[in-house]
């Protein structure tokens, strides 16, 4: 039985770069996500909701398996047929891109706030995913908000009792189906088939003094980390660390950086560890470093880039097709592609503006500086993608280089291709009209500062990024600020999309060295750092004198 409930529209429900994320407590407002949740279904894109499969699954955060029982009960009020849902609603973030690509369904509805904290006083997200497995462009997520905005009723149907998430299986309802699936098993096959397994294998047991430390931050990609780094690749459990998925995170903020990953990066340090990494709460995010080394994310693509057809199957098979990196991204991964007579792609920040490139065959790998990493094997950034893709470069070169370490596979891309040293500051829930301000004032006397030298860098031009998809020739305006020195050192400036409260400044900084590889980035990037400061006089208006984050 359907039932149709009135509503009135919400202030705000507007989709940012990884869907709408706000406070828990909003989205337990009476019909807020109801709201949200028929909005989507109103807006998909054609045929449309009727007759329709979708995936659903999220990163355990609390208040998820709550919204699951919406999605099912509006989705099947609109005519959706079958939702495929992960077994007690879990699934990665690329495990459901996978999963919507395997399946053939019509899209996906992920519950994540991604690496912003969970619980019953912080983040909760909705966002949707399209058929090719990828977030939504924003043709679909504009036609989503305006949906959110002259809503009046949304439907739903009547259920005895809620859906069981746990037991594996079909369950037949009236008019609709929901298939539960094991959460992880067509992840971790799709992922043997990309990498080469049996290699790592072999390297780990000619390496026994090789360490693995793997911190899921009680996020999703626990399970995920255990089926692959110990039943498949057999690293001991000790080389696991919070990998149980928890709805509040176990009280960590599940941001794989230096600051909210401290806990590994402790332990990588104390223990000596050869390889420590990371993941998202979603499982989308990665972070890589050795007791001696961190890898910035943008130097993680580029060298993965630099070896992926020389050791990873996946890309011996199909070869590279292209590479790409978000705006704010170090250049790095230019340099590979010029080097290997690739087609580079520069785009803004957010993942769907990979998936058109992947879909018409010219993209194959690609990265964000905020450790997003991932292929053209689904439409999303992939966390344990990242991972493994270092594992298996560490296997292969130490077959020819037996000491070959992180830090060593880095000294060799440097001095292959130099170095761009690269850091970024995060400001993090600001007063959102001073950081609007500081942009637009900062936009107004652009011009002004073309010409002007400030701490030895001269400033060679002003603009606000627009980038035109060669595929679809969609413009999108207004991507992030950047100011650029003769010397092609770059500073950005850029409002994030993916916080719950207030604004988030990110400044970027990168500067290129073909010669001195060895200085701390802090160091080398100081400079630049006083001159973004002055350039923006950020603490004026934001009130901050330090960033919340430095990566």
């Amino acid at each position: 039985m359907s039932t149709t409930v009135t509503t009135t529209p919400f202030d705000g429900q507007k989709p940012g770069t990884s869907g709408l994320r706000k406070r828990v407590v909003v989205f337990q407002k009476e019909h807020y996500t109801e709201n949200f949740i028929q909005a989507i279904f109103t807006a998909m894109p054609a045929p449309g909701a009727q007759g329709a499969t979708i995936v659903v699954g999220g990163d355990g955060r609390y208040y998820m398996r709550d919204v699951v029982q919406k999605i099912i009960r509006i989705g099947a009020a609109n005519g959706i047929a079958r939702f495929i849902v992960g077994q007690d609603g879990i699934l990665s973030t690329p495990a459901a891109s996978a999963l919507i690509r395997k399946r053939e369904a019509d899209g996906g509805i992920i519950l994540t706030a991604s690496h912003n904290p969970g619980g019953p006083n912080a983040d909760f997200g909705i966002k949707y995913n399209t058929r090719n497995g990828g977030p939504a462009p924003e043709s679909v997520t504009d036609a989503i908000y305006a949906a959110t905005r002259t809503i009046a009723e949304y439907h739903q149907v009547t259920l005895d009792a809620p859906v069981d998430l746990t037991t594996l299986g079909c369950q037949h309802f009236a008019g609709f189906d929901v298939e539960i699936v094991d959460s992880v098993t067509d992840y971790v096959e799709l992922t043997k088939s990309i990498f080469d397994f049996d290699l790592i294998r072999r390297f780990r047991q000619q390496s026994p003094d090789f360490s693995l430390l793997f911190d899921a931050l009680n996020g999703v990609t626990g399970p995920y980390g255990r089926r692959i780094f110990v039943d498949e690749l057999g690293f001991p459990e000790s080389a696991l660390d919070q990998c149980t998925p928890l709805e509040d995170f176990g009280g960590c903020h599940p941001d794989p950086n230096l600051t909210y990953a401290d806990k590994l990066v402790a332990r990588v340090e104390r223990e000596k560890v050869a390889l420590g990494a990371a993941s998202d709460g979603d499982g989308d995010r990665n972070m890589v470093l050795s007791h001696d080394w961190f890898v910035t994310p943008s130097d993680s693509v580029a060298v993965i880039a630099h070896y992926a057809a020389e050791c990873i199957p996946y890309f011996q098979r199909q070869g590279l097709r292209g590479l790409a990196r978000s705006m704010p991204t170090s250049c790095a991964i230019d340099r590979v592609a010029a080097a290997k007579g690739l087609e580079i792609f520069e785009v803004p920040t957010g993942w769907k503006f990979f998936g058109n490139l992947m879909d018409a065959g010219r993209l194959s790998i690609c990265g964000e500086e905020s450790f997003g990493t991932g292929s053209d094997h689904i439409r999303e950034k992939d966390g344990i993608w990242a991972i493994v893709a270092w594992l298996n470069i560490l296997a292969h070169v130490s077959q020819t280089q037996p000491a070959a370490s992180v830090r060593s596979i880095m000294r060799d891309f440097y001095q292959t291709y130099g170095r761009n040293y690269f850091t970024r500051y995060d400001y993090e829930e600001v007063d959102a009209d001073g950081a609007a301000q500081m942009i637009n004032d900062l936009r107004a006397k652009g011009n002004d500062l073309v010409g002007q030298t400030i701490n030895g860098f001269t400033v060679a031009a002003v603009n606000d990024f627009e980038y035109t998809d060669p595929i679809d020739h969609s413009v999108s305006r207004n991507q992030g600020l950047r100011v650029i020195f003769d010397d092609s050192s770059r500073i950005i400036f850029r409002l994030s999309g993916t916080g719950s409260e207030g604004a988030t400044v990110r400044i970027y900084i990168e500067r290129f060295d073909p010669v001195e590889f060895d200085i701390d980035a802090q160091v080398a990037l100081k400079p630049l750092v006083d001159a973004a400061l002055e350039i923006s006089q950020l603490s004026k208006y934001t009130g901050r004198n330090e960033p919340t984050v430095i990566t």
